[in-house]
């Protein structure tokens, strides 16, 4: 983490234009807290969505999309989760059991990781008033506690607005992919981030998941970040003129 802050922000945001946040880019743990887990865990998606931290690093750094990316681990706290969510400090994921979470100082974590991310992230976002919001994510090709069809190469999930979410559904498709819609999982019961701070303020978004096996290396991060600067513009263009 920079300076023990949860975050790092990169770039500088243009008044009124695209953002990115990224709340599970980061697997760090800090020493402080053990999870009793086996390190190669870490590196699995239970920690951390794999690629979104090189994806919203290179919209900041080559196509001028700024981030607020989160620099702890989703075990330490899932920082996309309401504050009484059950999965805010995790004690299981993916069939696998987080022990050091059992019975952990939920409040302490709270004050400590959530709260602070989630109110530089309000100001970061009062400050640019963007345009569209570009939240990013990752899922894994398939699940080791459960069977379950994943074909889908990226995904839109939202809530009530899906105003952005139409346009970018319909723009990856042209680009051949496999889309999914609010799969695989749906933004009517997982969208807590862009809830509190895209659609509370009427603010347009695209939660956009991308299939892990698709983004693993830098030239493919490269790839689909150029990809998601291109679909993001388009629709921020086609929500102007609607």
């Amino acid at each position: 983490m920079t300076d023990d802050r949860p975050y790092r922000q990169v770039g500088e945001p243009q008044k009124g234009g695209i953002v990115c946040v990224a709340d599970h880019a980061s697997n760090f743990v800090p020493e402080d807290i053990p999870l009793g887990i086996p390190g190669y865990l870490l590196d699995n998606h239970i920690a951390i969505d794999i690629g979104t931290e090189g994806i919203a690093d290179r919209l900041a750094r080559r196509h001028g999309i700024a981030a607020h990316i989160a620099t702890i681990s989703r075990l330490v706290c899932d920082l996309h989760r309401t504050e009484d969510a059950p999965g805010l400090v995790p004690t299981e994921s993916d069939g696998h059991v987080i022990p050091g979470n059992i019975g952990a100082d939920i409040e302490h974590r709270l004050t400590r990781f959530h709260r602070p991310y989630h109110a530089a992230m309000a100001e970061w976002l009062a400050a640019a008033d963007p345009e569209l919001i570009v939240a990013l994510h990752s899922f894994t090709p398939e699940l080791q506690s459960k069977a379950e069809d994943r074909p889908w190469e990226v995904a839109l999930l939202y809530n009530q607005d899906d105003r952005a979410a139409r346009h970018a559904i319909r723009l990856f498709g042209e680009h051949g992919l496999t889309v999914g819609d609010n799969q695989p999982y749906s933004g009517k019961l997982l969208n807590a981030t862009m809830d509190r701070h895209a659609e509370a303020h009427g603010r347009p978004y695209l939660t956009i998941e991308i299939r892990q096996d698709l983004i693993a290396t830098k030239a493919e991060q490269a790839r689909w970040a150029a990809l998601i600067t291109d679909v993001a513009n388009q629709t921020a263009l086609a929500l102007k003129g609607s």
